[in-house]
């Protein structure tokens, strides 16, 4: 958007009014046109901004926004992507397979520091697990290779993988 115009509109609107004037005001008002230019044009972009922003509040799923190029404003509309309310959670893992009837099981003492403990009791009741099949869930998938890696791409700036 070219902002001369209307740089040059309001020079001639003071030309006018000072045309029935003196001599001396005439001149006065020439060089008052050129002092408030900078002025005028960062008003002007300033109410750019200001209708931008009512316009994004009246358009859903459309921000409107003012750039400048080249010194220049230009008005560009970009459509917005709504965040999610939480981050996709990653599909919770199988619980651990049943061992087969003739494998035997070990115990084993492990020994926690209590937060740590406090953490895996609330994350495998979170779950609606036992802690002893929320930790054998944890070491196979520790111990097991992954299987495949997804891309996945949130919204226009949120990329990242998962397994």
């Amino acid at each position: 958007m070219e902002l001369t115009q209307y740089v040059e509109a309001l020079r001639g609107s003071l030309a006018a009014a000072g045309q029935a004037a003196a001599d001396d005001v005439r001149s006065a008002a020439e060089r008052l046109s050129y002092a408030v230019e900078p002025s005028l044009r960062l008003t002007l972009l300033e109410a750019l901004g200001d209708a931008a922003a009512e316009i994004t509040t009246q358009l859903d799923g459309i921000a409107v926004e003012v750039r400048l190029r080249g010194g220049d404003p230009e008005m560009v509309a970009t459509e917005t992507v709504p965040a999610p309310p939480h981050p996709p959670q990653p599909p919770t893992p199988p619980a651990p397979p049943a061992p087969p009837e003739d494998e035997g099981t070990s115990r084993v003492s492990l020994r926690l520091p209590e937060t740590l403990k406090v953490r895996v009791e609330e994350a495998a009741a979170a779950e609606g697990m036992s802690v002893n099949a929320w930790l054998i869930r944890a070491v196979l998938q520790t111990l097991e290779p992954p299987r495949s890696s997804t891309r996945v791409t949130l919204g226009r700036n949120l990329s990242g993988w998962v397994r």
